[in-house]
């Protein structure tokens, strides 16, 4: 059975960085691409990045460009978010998601049904 669980959350102040980590386990290789997607209470879902496993080619949402990194190892199927430059704005649950097989990286969003698993989320705060 695959899992997928994200790790790194917390409490931060503005301006601060934190890094997440998302690993896939129960299959050893396979994922095409990992996303990242962000919930902040009484809002949408919203795509933050992703990174296609094979290449390492990303792709990120304007709200984050220049501030997150989205990094992988192929051998752990980890894939981790690194986010400097911390604000209010950026309080949210981060979910992390796998994707089997290929598409334009471009086209990936936080639609659901354009992954196969899903993590559970994991809480980040930045406040004062």
């Amino acid at each position: 059975q695959v899992h997928v669980v994200e790790s790194g959350g917390g409490l931060v102040q503005p301006g601060d960085s934190l890094r997440l980590s998302c690993v896939v386990s129960g299959r050893p290789f396979g994922t095409y691409a990992m996303t990242w997607a962000r919930q902040a209470p009484g809002k949408e879902r919203e795509f933050v990045g992703t990174i296609v496993m094979s290449s390492g080619l990303t792709y990120y949402a304007d709200s984050v460009k220049g501030r997150f990194t989205i990094s992988r190892d192929n051998a752990k199927n980890t894939a981790w978010l690194q986010m400097n430059s911390l604000n209010a704005e950026d309080t949210a649950v981060y979910y992390c998601a796998e994707r089997l097989t290929s598409i334009r990286p471009e086209l990936l969003s936080e639609e659901a049904d354009q992954y196969d698993h899903w993590g559970q989320g994991t809480q980040v705060t930045v406040a004062s």
